[in-house]
């Protein structure tokens, strides 16, 4: 792998995920922690959307949702997930496939404290991916939890995160003449050693 240098250079996936992170968070003019992850519905339909990862963890990667969400339930009954993310500004994407798991306890506990109180009320309010009959029933029922929640409500029984422990990374670069450069990281089960392969672009 004596190519594998520079911005690809590492014994550690979780490593260039934070380099190349910290170099988007400089160059990335909105949420260079974005992520676009993809779920399958009970009948193996595909699902994708926009969600912010906030935690880069030694073994995973951690985001979190309203657990009655569409999303939720799709990852709940796979038990898996993919997600990528890309910067335009740096051209280059991270790919990951992994295995999915709830993160309930006092890592939850802690982000939704830091949150802004709106947000955390926000939480409260929204049954998200339920029909909703109009932003102003929305409104109405954000003022009925501030009212109930008061400034400092604890995180619903129905939010909190997810932890991904991916099985495959894929680090991609943008390369002369669409000649992009690729390598993989795979590993058999989480605990594995990886394995990493260079792609052809």
């Amino acid at each position: 792998m004596t190519d594998r240098d520079g911005k690809f250079a590492g014994d550690n996936p979780f490593d260039i995920v934070r380099a190349w992170m910290t170099e988007a968070e400089a160059s990335e003019v909105n949420d260079p922690n974005a992520i676009a992850l993809s779920t399958v519905d009970a009948d193996g339909l595909p699902n994708a959307r926009m969600v912010l990862l906030k935690d880069v963890e030694d073994d995973a990667f951690v985001f979190y949702t309203n657990y009655t969400s569409a999303k939720a339930a799709e990852l709940d009954q796979a038990g898996k997930a993919a997600f990528v993310m890309h910067w335009k500004s740096l051209r280059r994407q991270i790919r990951v496939r992994g295995l999915v798991e709830k993160e309930d306890g006092p890592q939850a506990d802690d982000y939704y404290k830091s949150r802004s109180l709106k947000s955390r009320l926000g939480a409260w309010a929204s049954d998200q991916s339920a029909p909703l009959g109009s932003r102003a029933s929305l409104m109405a029922e954000v003022a009925k939890v501030t009212a109930q929640q008061g400034t400092n409500p604890s995180r619903p029984p129905f939010w909190g995160g997810y932890r991904i422990t991916p099985v495959e990374i894929e680090f991609w670069a943008d390369g002369a003449f669409r000649l992009h450069d690729r390598f993989c990281w795979r590993r058999e089960n989480p605990g594995s050693l990886w394995h990493v392969t260079r792609l052809s672009p």
